[in-house]
């Protein structure tokens, strides 16, 4: 959106941020590229942002892979004695952390689409995360149904 922005003399001048604008257009492309390249693989996103690192210098890469072989989308790969990410190929899902021999090699950190955002580095942070998640929805409909006790029991179920 262009500001307007007063000068010395008596016109309006119209003042463009183009930093604003360049922002906006690359994260569009960002996206865009993104949503073309995950198309074809079928998988899909669970998680509205998100982020993925490497740290090189503890990475066994060259012993196990085991990362590169249980990433769903390919994102991980091998290149030049080493293992490298392609994060716009990335869903997030946690797969390469839970394989890893290596505590804190792979951090991941993603946002959900509820705003809570999830982090961790290491195959039992991962499956600590997911057990709460699945806890969640268990204990959520066991709630509802004896919240209402009198209303559970007259439906005959």
């Amino acid at each position: 959106m262009p500001k307007k922005r007063k000068t010395r003399g008596s016109k309006a001048d119209s003042a463009v941020d183009i930093f604003q604008i360049l922002s906006e257009s690359s994260e569009k492309a960002k996206k865009k590229r993104r949503a073309e390249l995950l198309a074809p693989l079928g998988v899909e996103e669970f998680f509205v942002e998100g982020s993925i690192s490497l740290d090189k210098r503890t990475c066994k890469g060259v012993e196990c892979k085991l990362c590169i072989k249980a990433c769903p989308t390919n994102a991980l790969f091998w290149r030049a004695g080493e293992v490298d990410i392609i994060e716009d190929l990335c869903v997030f899902c946690g797969a390469c952390v839970l394989s890893c021999i290596v505590d804190d090699c792979i951090r991941v950190e993603r946002k959900r689409a509820d705003g809570v955002i999830e982090r961790f580095s290491t195959p039992r942070d991962f499956t600590n995360l997911q057990h709460g998640i699945s806890r969640k929805k268990r204990c959520g409909g066991i709630l509802d149904i004896y919240r209402h006790p009198k209303k559970y029991l007259k439906s005959g179920k």
